[in-house]
């Protein structure tokens, strides 16, 4: 007998509810917001900001928040694609029970699914380092722009995570926010590289794939292991794990179905003919 086509397979399983839905960048890149890796899984520019370095260094914070502060509008201003909008048209369904994403510009929220895990946390909220207050990313934003006045019509082309490409030694005299508290310094509301995905949220997922009907994968390659985990755990609960995504994934070996196409179209077709 011939197997179901993978776009048929994938549309059965979301039929009959009760997926978990781990996104990635390639779901957002058609709302303006660039990724990090080409479809071979490759990184397409350099890393971003080290945990440890960022902790370490005021000059990397410096020109963290430098870049961030061109970088930011292109993610704040970014509305919901048309992946994200069906995705929350299934939740509503009930064909979706958790969407675990990787992404941290909330455009999942925007579009009005309610069951969102942010593994890697959120760029439109900033933490103090020391005292631990929490504000708006807008309103840090409203700071560096009063203390920063000869960077207000500075430009640059947009990089992932709110983040833009800029010259070497751009930042020189760019003044970094301070907490107004306690004037400790700020950093993004974010799991940054070389930081470890807090363990309550890894165990939150894992708990919901257990109870999952499968797991479905969309728009990320999983080259980073914090997300390719839960590819493993479903697989070895010996759930479905199936992927839509353009060009290879680190579980690929894992998959038992996928659909390589955009994954914003194909979900809003699928979402249109349900």
């Amino acid at each position: 007998m011939t197997e179901p086509a993978p776009e048929r397979r994938v549309a059965r399983l979301l039929a009959g509810g009760g997926v978990v839905v781990l996104s990635g960048a390639g779901l957002s890149t058609a709302c303006g917001i660039p990724d990090y890796r080409d479809r071979e899984g490759r990184w397409k520019r350099p890393q971003p900001v080290d945990h440890q370095a960022f902790l370490r260094s005021p000059d990397v914070r410096r020109r963290y928040w430098a870049r961030s502060f061109l970088g930011w509008p292109v993610i704040g201003r970014a509305e919901p694609g048309r992946g994200h909008q069906a995705l929350a048209r299934l939740e509503r369904q009930g064909r979706i029970g958790l969407t675990i994403t990787q992404n941290v510009d909330g455009l999942h929220q925007k579009a009005g699914s309610r069951a969102v895990l942010e593994l890697h946390g959120g760029v439109a909220r900033v933490v103090c380092l020391d005292c631990r207050e929490h504000f708006a990313r807008a309103e840090v934003q409203e700071w560096m722009r009063a203390a920063n006045p000869d960077f207000v019509r500075a430009t640059a082309p947009a990089a992932p995570d709110g983040d833009a490409d800029t010259a070497e030694g751009f930042d020189a005299g760019f003044t970094a926010p301070a907490c107004p508290a306690c004037a400790g310094g700020l950093k993004p509301d974010v799991v940054f590289f070389g930081d470890n995905v807090p363990r309550e949220r890894v165990g939150a997922g894992m708990t919901a794939i257990e109870a999952a009907a499968g797991l479905l994968i969309i728009g990320s390659s999983l080259m980073v292991y914090s997300g390719f985990r839960f590819a493993e755990h479903a697989h070895r609960l010996g759930k479905p794990v199936m992927a839509i995504n353009l060009g290879k994934t680190r579980a690929d070996h894992l998959l038992s179905a996928k659909v390589e196409q955009d994954c914003g179209n194909f979900l809003a077709g699928l979402d249109e003919a349900t």
